[in-house]
């Protein structure tokens, strides 16, 4: 079987982690990079033997690229998609489609009428403990959901001049866990309460956003869920999901960078955990690549499709509204 030739747009910090696993796949053949900077272009291409690329019409020119995998600034990715469809490449892309959901839906639609196979980067879903949890409650293990509680804390406040461009605590971080949500459950959201202060940096009020928030979600089966997101926990990277259902519970529990405990007299030191968020998934990157490679491949959709983007985005944009209003704020259902 033949390789897929991918382009990579966007050379910044997560295309160099994309640019790793492209190289490193036995399904990919690595062609091309494209960033606005042509220094880190050409940085990043002569890394992992492949072209650098100054024009991106070159990449939508050449038919011997088969997809594009784009990492490149937030407000480029819906544009970006709109030109793969025009050329007929194959996505895969980073979340989210784009801070405007009209935006997004317009790109969206137009991959749709290209017929180009699209995937959306929420990685989460190739993390073993959450996979292991989505198995359990697909099988009936878990029963019905009744109840689903999220601890999203990271261990430092991002700097202010990403927070400016982020789109806000519920489209940048907590969109992971409203894809989480409805993956694990398969049981939509219909209202949505979120809460936030700024407690981290008081700066972070002064740019509308907050660092430290509560989300209470409302599925549409009667089930409730909870997302507590933290940008600085101070202590290390804390990710863990827990959820009872009519059977039976079913938790991912916080995993420590190691497992060795140290007795002395009157004191047990054990492991701590990662001190940023890529280590502790660092492993789900190559997987969800894998799943888009091998899906072309197939010619069947990947997981994590367009819809997927869509919807959580519209209920991180509710979260946001619930957040400026301090009311509950129902999630449309299209």
């Amino acid at each position: 079987m033949s390789r897929l030739s991918v382009a990579l747009l966007g050379a910044g910090f997560i295309g160099q982690v994309h640019a790793q696993n492209l190289a490193n796949h036995p399904g990919v053949a690595f062609k091309a990079v494209y960033d606005v900077d042509p220094a880190r272009s050409a940085a990043t291409a002569a890394k992992f033997g492949a072209a650098p690329i100054r024009e991106v019409e070159e990449i939508w020119a050449d038919d011997g690229i088969d997809a594009v995998l784009i990492a490149s600034a937030t407000n480029t990715h819906a544009d970006l998609l709109t030109q793969a469809a025009s050329a007929g490449k194959a996505v895969f892309c980073e979340k989210p489609i784009d801070l405007d959901y009209q935006t997004a839906a317009k790109a969206v639609d137009a991959a749709a009428q290209a017929g180009i196979p699209v995937m959306i980067d929420f990685c989460r879903r190739f993390d073993d403990s959450y996979a292991a949890i989505h198995r359990a409650i697909q099988s009936g293990e878990v029963g019905q959901i009744e109840t689903a509680q999220f601890i999203a804390r990271g261990p430092a406040l991002p700097p202010l001049e990403y927070l400016a461009v982020s789109g806000g605590q519920q489209r940048d971080q907590n969109v992971h866990y409203f894809d989480l949500l409805r993956w694990l459950t398969g049981v939509e959201p219909v209202e949505v309460f979120a809460y936030g202060s700024a407690l981290a940096d008081p700066r972070v009020a002064e740019i509308g956003d907050v660092d430290t928030s509560v989300t209470v979600l409302k599925l549409e089966n009667g089930a409730l869920a909870t997302i507590e997101a933290v940008r600085r926990s101070a202590y290390g990277y804390d990710e863990r999901i827990e959820l009872t259902g009519s059977k039976q519970m079913i938790e991912a529990a916080r995993q420590r960078d190691g497992w060795v405990n140290h007795y002395g007299v009157g004191s047990v030191r054990s492991n701590g955990l990662d001190t940023e968020w890529l280590p502790r998934l660092i492993r789900t990157f190559p997987r969800a690549l894998d799943e888009f490679v091998t899906a072309v491949s197939e010619g069947r959709p990947p997981s994590a499709t367009p819809a997927d983007g869509l919807r959580a985005q519209r209920i991180a944009d509710a979260a946001t509204q619930s957040l400026a209003t301090g009311s509950p704020v129902a999630i449309p259902a299209d």
